[in-house]
C-alpha cells in the first residue's frame, strides 16, 4: 500500500510540475459534476508574493481577469442554473469586478482572450452581484474551487466571493 501511495504522489508532483509549463501563474483546471451538469473552469493561479491584493494588485472597481493571464473561463456541459439565471450550455469568459463588500461577477461569451484588454460588455451573457466575505487566514495562491452542492468560491488574500450553480 506504502508503495502505491509513493508512486501515486511522485506521479501527481511530475505531472503537477510539467503542467505548470514554467508560467509564473501556472494554468489551473477545475472540474466538477453537478447531478450530471459538467462544470470547468480554468485560470492562472498568481500568488501573493507579499503584495497588497485587493484594491492595489487587483484595483477595485474595474473590470478583472479573475487570475493571471489569460481571461478565466468556465464551460457548462448543458444548461445551466448560475446563481439562480439561466444560462446556455457553452464556454465563457469569467470576469469579475472586485469591490470592498461586493463583487460583480460576468459571464461573457468571447471566452478566448488574453486578460480584459478587449472586454467588451455588448458580450455579457450575465452579470450579478456576491458578497465578499473577509476571512482571517490568508490565501497565498490564488484559488478557485466548486464545492459537491455547486458552489463556486474564488479566494485570494483574505477575500472569498462565491455563487451557486446547478443544472438547469
Amino acid at each position: 500500500m506504502r508503495k502505491i501511495v509513493a508512486v501515486l504522489f511522485s506521479i501527481l508532483m511530475i505531472s503537477s510540475l510539467s503542467a505548470q509549463e514554467k508560467r509564473a501563474s501556472p494554468l489551473m483546471n477545475v472540474k466538477a459534476d453537478l447531478d450530471g451538469l459538467g462544470v470547468a473552469v480554468q485560470y492562472g493561479q498568481p500568488s501573493m508574493k507579499g503584495r497588497a491584493i485587493f484594491g492595489d494588485l487587483v484595483p477595485y472597481g474595474k473590470i478583472w481577469r479573475t487570475g493571471a493571464n489569460e481571461a478565466s473561463f468556465i464551460e457548462f456541459s448543458g444548461n445551466a442554473m448560475v446563481n439562480g439565471e439561466k444560462v446556455k450550455a457553452g464556454k465563457y469568459a469569467l470576469f469579475t469586478i472586485p469591490g470592498e463588500k461586493e463583487w460583480t461577477v460576468i459571464l461573457n461569451e468571447v471566452w478566448n482572450q488574453w486578460g480584459a484588454y478587449n472586454y467588451d460588455s455588448s458580450k455579457d451573457v450575465l452579470t450579478f452581484k456576491v458578497p465578499a466575505e473577509q476571512i482571517k487566514a490568508s490565501i497565498e495562491a490564488f484559488t478557485i474551487g466548486i464545492s459537491k452542492d455547486g458552489e463556486l468560491s474564488i479566494g485570494w488574500d483574505t477575500t472569498v466571493v462565491a455563487f451557486m450553480i446547478a443544472k438547469g
